[in-house]
C-alpha cells in the first residue's frame, strides 16, 4: 500500500475552440487586468492576439509580455517581473508551449514572493499566496498546465532549476486542441515524445502511487494510439485532442510521482550541447527503459497490458525490450535522432554529462539506482547504439 496526498488544484476545461471562454474564466477569477505571457512563435501564429481580443472583449485590460525563449532563463523571468510591476495584473495567463507557461509561473513566484528564482529552487519555498494563473497550452508536450513546478534555467550557470510550490499550480488549464493544429511538424514530434516520456517514466518511478498510475495509464493509452496519427494527419482534430489530453494527464502524473533517469540525462545534454529537450529525452528514453527493464521488467510488461489501439503494439512478453523498440521506431518515424552520434555528441564531455546527470533531482526517483558511473555507461550506450 503506497500512501499519497492528492489535492487537485487545477480546473481543466477541454474542447475545440474553448479558447473563447478565456475572458469569461478570467472574470470568474475576479480579474479586470491580465498579464499574458507568450512567445514569438505563438504570437506569429496569431493565437496570442486571439486570446488578448477575447480577454479585452470581456472587459479585462490585457498587457502582453513576449520576452520568452525556449528553456526560459532567469533573465526572461526578471524582465517579465519588471513588466508586470508596471501593470499590476490580477491574473497571469501563460499562452504557449511549456516555456511560456514556465516563464509565467516564474514571474508569479517573484512578483508575489520577491527575491530571485534560485530562492525557490526545490519544493515549497514560497511563503505568500500567488496570483491566480490560467494556462493555455498550444502544444501537447510538457503538461506544465497541470503541474506546480516552473523549470527555469539560471542564465549564468545554465543549471535547470525546478522550482515547485503548490501555490504555483494554475487555477485553470484551458485545453483547446484547435490551437495545436498550427504547430510545425518538428514541434509536434518533439513535444509528443516528451509527453510519451512523461507517461512512461511516471509509471515506473519509486514514488508511483494509485493516483499517479491512473493518470499515467490513461496518458499512455491516449498518446501511444495517436502520436504517429498526428504526424501523418496533422489536421486530425480528434487525434490532436487525444494528444493534448494525454500530455495534460501525464503532467498530472508527474505532479504525483515525479520523473526518472531519462530526464536526469536529458537536462545535461541541453545545458552542454543545446540539444532541445524533446530530442534529448527521445535519444535517452529507450536506453533507460532497457536499463530499468533488467531489474523491473514486470513494470514494463504492465504498461504493455494497457489496451492501445495500435497495429504494431508489442506483446506483453516482450516487456522493456519491446517497449524500447517501439519508442525508438516512433523517434525514427518522427525524423528525430535515435542516438547521440547523430547529434555530433561523442565521449569528450562524458564525465561532465555523467556528473551533471547524477545531480539531477529526477534521477533519485528512477526505479533502478543510478549514479555518475551508471550514467556514464548509459550515455556511452546511447552513443554506440
Amino acid at each position: 500500500m503506497i500512501p499519497f496526498d492528492f489535492q487537485p488544484r487545477t480546473r481543466i476545461v477541454f474542447g475545440p475552440d474553448c479558447l473563447q471562454r478565456l475572458g469569461e474564466l478570467a472574470k470568474e477569477l475576479g480579474a479586470t487586468r491580465a498579464l499574458v505571457v507568450s512567445d514569438p512563435g505563438i504570437i506569429q501564429a496569431g493565437h496570442t492576439q486571439r486570446g488578448i481580443d477575447i480577454l479585452e472583449a470581456a472587459g479585462v485590460q490585457t498587457f502582453l509580455f513576449d520576452g520568452v525563449q525556449e528553456n526560459p532563463t532567469t533573465n526572461n523571468v526578471a524582465a517579465g517581473v519588471s513588466f508586470a510591476k508596471e501593470h499590476a495584473p490580477h491574473v497571469i495567463v501563460g499562452l504557449g508551449g511549456g516555456s511560456a507557461m514556465d516563464c509565467a509561473k516564474g514571474i508569479n513566484f517573484l512578483l508575489t514572493n520577491g527575491g530571485e528564482m534560485k530562492d525557490y529552487w526545490g519544493v515549497g519555498k514560497a511563503t505568500q499566496e500567488m496570483l491566480p494563473m490560467i494556462a493555455v497550452p498550444t502544444t501537447a508536450g510538457t503538461g506544465s498546465e497541470a503541474q506546480s513546478f516552473a523549470l527555469i534555467t539560471d542564465a549564468e550557470t545554465h543549471a535547470k532549476m525546478a522550482c515547485g510550490d503548490k501555490k504555483a499550480a494554475c487555477r485553470i488549464a484551458l485545453l483547446d486542441p484547435a490551437l495545436t493544429v498550427t504547430q510545425p511538424q518538428k514541434v509536434t514530434a518533439l513535444t509528443g515524445i516528451d509527453a510519451i516520456s512523461h507517461a512512461l517514466e511516471t509509471f515506473v518511478t519509486k514514488k508511483r502511487n494509485e493516483v499517479s498510475l491512473a493518470f499515467s495509464r490513461e496518458a499512455w493509452r491516449l498518446l501511444a494510439a495517436n502520436f504517429t496519427k498526428v504526424l501523418r494527419e496533422p489536421e486530425n482534430l480528434e487525434a490532436r485532442g487525444a494528444m493534448q489530453l494525454g500530455a495534460c494527464f501525464a503532467g498530472l502524473a508527474i505532479e504525483n510521482s515525479m520523473l526518472g533517469a531519462a530526464h536526469a540525462m536529458a537536462n545535461p545534454l541541453t545545458a552542454h550541447y543545446g540539444v532541445v529537450h524533446g530530442q534529448a529525452v527521445a535519444v535517452m528514453l529507450p536506453t533507460v527503459i532497457r536499463y530499468n527493464g533488467e531489474a523491473f521488467n514486470k513494470l514494463y510488461q504492465d504498461i504493455l497490458r494497457i489496451p492501445v489501439d495500435l497495429l504494431d503494439y508489442p506483446s506483453v512478453e516482450s516487456g522493456a525490450g519491446g517497449l524500447a523498440e517501439l519508442v525508438e521506431s516512433w523517434v525514427d518515424q518522427a525524423g528525430l535522432a535515435t542516438h547521440l552520434g547523430q547529434l555530433s555528441i561523442n565521449g569528450e564531455k562524458l564525465a561532465d554529462l555523467s556528473l551533471d546527470a547524477a545531480k539531477q533531482w529526477t534521477g533519485s526517483f528512477n526505479p533502478r539506482e543510478v549514479d555518475a558511473a551508471e550514467f556514464s555507461k548509459l550515455y556511452q550506450s546511447a552513443m554506440d547504439h
